[in-house]
């Protein structure tokens, strides 16, 4: 017996991703429903082998279903999820919305699956953001060993965490570099995409720090552990698809950076990749498709005392979102609902 499964937000570059990972993982499905709003309204989507005809986000009745897959922003998720909630349906979200209630659990499965539990408070189950989701896949069983004390993460994040609007944006302005009154100018991003980077991604904030980098400070706290401090930088770069994160790690112990990448190495949803020769390390263009988070440059940090620096890169729409998502309801069907 498996799962009634409704994916809202079926047509854009993350619900299409849930709807792929779903059939991979060969998820539990008995019956799929994929949703959209009024003017995607009959898009076909793909599920594996077949091919799905968008449903009508507003009149959708949740009543019957047992997962849904919101892959929509705040805003829609701020109408519909409840709705969803209320007549039985788990949520399982991954706009922002919701992260930071504290009654909400906010769920990375091989960091902190325990807090799976706490899904019944509003049946509803928060996706940490992109950038968060794969760094704390690393922290997690180096903290368990030596105790972080300080992170201090450089973000290089692809245009695709902006949407489609981000994707077609660097690749209409790179065409317009070689085409004379061709250029395009920015309009998703605040400055030129293509051939440059932006250090500077979501609103500003009175502190200083964007929205971003906020996200990861808040959200490492909160899957992680609170006494945990970190500090941000977020840079949109000009790649496609994955995120890339130089990590400075401090320790409230001394870790050796060869028992570090030992314990990466066993660690789930991890691949290493470490190699001191050239192309020993994995870049954004190799990751894409995958499931993995991959960890490269494993070294000591001499200027602290117990310093250890890396370097991170995932597939932002997958485990930075659409496969996060799919590990939660594989969790919450193991743990919880058991039918598959």
């Amino acid at each position: 017996m498996g799962y009634k499964v409704v994916v809202v937000g079926a047509t854009g570059n993350v619900g299409r991703e849930m709807l792929n990972i779903l059939a991979e993982r060969e998820f539990p499905v008995d019956e799929i429903a994929a949703l959209a709003s009024r003017k995607s309204l009959g898009t076909e989507v793909s599920f594996g082998d077949k091919t799905l005809t968008t449903k009508d986000l507003d009149t959708f009745d949740f009543s019957g279903w047992d997962i849904a897959l919101f892959a929509v922003g705040s805003d829609a998720t701020k109408v519909y999820a409840p709705k969803a909630a209320a007549a039985g349906c788990v949520v399982i979200d991954n706009s922002s919305l919701y992260r930071y209630d504290p009654e909400i659990p906010l769920i990375v499965p091989e960091v902190n699956p325990d807090a799976i539990e706490m899904y019944s408070n509003k049946n509803i189950i928060a996706n940490p953001n992109c950038s968060t989701a794969q760094m704390v896949v690393a922290l997690k069983p180096l903290h368990d060993r030596a105790k972080i004390k300080r992170v201090v993460v450089s973000t290089y994040q692809s245009v695709s965490g902006a949407g489609k609007e981000g994707i077609d944006e660097l690749w209409d302005q790179t065409k317009g570099m070689y085409v004379p009154g061709q250029e395009v100018a920015a309009s998703k991003f605040t400055k030129q995409i293509a051939f440059n980077v932006i250090p500077h991604i979501d609103v500003f904030m009175d502190s200083g720090d964007t929205k971003e980098e906020w996200k990861m400070i808040a959200e490492t706290k909160k899957i992680v552990d609170s006494s945990i401090k970190v500090t941000a930088t977020c840079v949109r770069v000009p790649v496609f698809v994955g995120h890339s994160e130089s990590i400075n790690i401090e320790f409230e112990e001394f870790l050796d950076e060869d028992e570090a990448r030992e314990i990466l190495r066993t660690a789930p949803g991890i691949l290493v990749v470490d190699k001191r020769e050239n192309g020993g390390y994995v870049t954004p263009v190799e990751c894409v498709g995958d499931f993995a988070t991959f960890i490269s440059r494993i070294r000591q940090d001499v200027t602290i005392e117990n310093g250890l620096n890396l370097w991170c890169v995932s597939d932002n729409l997958r485990k930075g979102a659409a496969l996060n998502a799919v590990q939660i309801a594989e969790l919450l069907g193991r743990r919880v609902l058991k039918k598959g």
